[in-house]
């Protein structure tokens, strides 16, 4: 009886500091297809692409700057105006309005994603091929040790189009995505951001599951 309780601390142990690593890390699912040119000079503009960016607006312009500070690192040079860009950057974002999941056991299992969603994709359904970060039992944080625990999930998503000014040639699409207890957008997209640009612009075709650090939430 005692190594049963013994083995159960250590289990409650482990599970903790499972979630407290998760807490403040974000799995994503990375897929990129490229063409992008070494920085020889090209100049860049950020435009709003679709979901919940189509209307610009501060917002999106606080995220188009943290995507103009990555591609600057890298070597490209933010343009005066649109019309003055050699290529044109079109970031687009979203968060859907959540499922309820419930658990019945330190190790749940998942059906198929909200259908009604609008970034709902077979591929993350009960059979996703995704197992550590996507279907981690500790990486939504809702370990409920034993009895039946619920939360709301949200899936989120950035996509990045790349277009050379002028020839509209594809240099760059690429989309990140994550499933978290949150639906704040000013912690998820610099997050989603920030797994996009690790190893930019990466293989052509590549899909890559990305663990990047989140941000915490802008008190005001």
């Amino acid at each position: 009886m005692r190594i049963s309780k013994l083995a159960a601390t250590a289990f409650l142990g482990v599970a903790a500091l499972g979630l407290s690593a998760c807490a403040n890390t974000l799995n994503t699912e990375v897929s990129r297809y490229q063409a992008m040119p070494a920085p020889q000079g090209q100049t860049f503009v950020v435009v709003p692409g679709e979901g919940m960016a189509a209307n610009g607006g501060l917002e999106f312009q606080r995220y188009a700057g943290i995507v103009a500070q990555q591609l600057q690192a890298r070597g490209y040079t933010p343009a005066g105006s649109l019309q003055t860009a050699s290529m044109t950057v079109q970031l687009g974002y979203g968060v859907d309005r959540g499922q309820v999941r419930i658990e019945s056991d330190p190790f749940p299992r998942y059906g198929g994603y909200g259908f009604g969603s609008p970034f709902y994709y077979p591929r993350f359904g009960f059979h996703s091929p995704f197992y550590y970060g996507w279907d981690d039992p500790f990486g939504y944080g809702g370990y409920g040790g034993r009895g039946i625990d619920s939360y709301v999930e949200y899936h989120s998503q950035i996509d990045l189009h790349i277009r050379a000014a002028g020839t509209n040639t594809p240099l760059f699409d690429g989309r990140a995505q994550a499933r978290s207890q949150t639906n704040r957008l000013d912690v998820l997209v610099p997050s989603l951001v920030e797994a996009l640009f690790t190893g930019f612009p990466g293989r052509n075709g590549e899909v890559v599951k990305i663990t990047v650090p989140r941000p915490q939430p802008v008190r005001g």
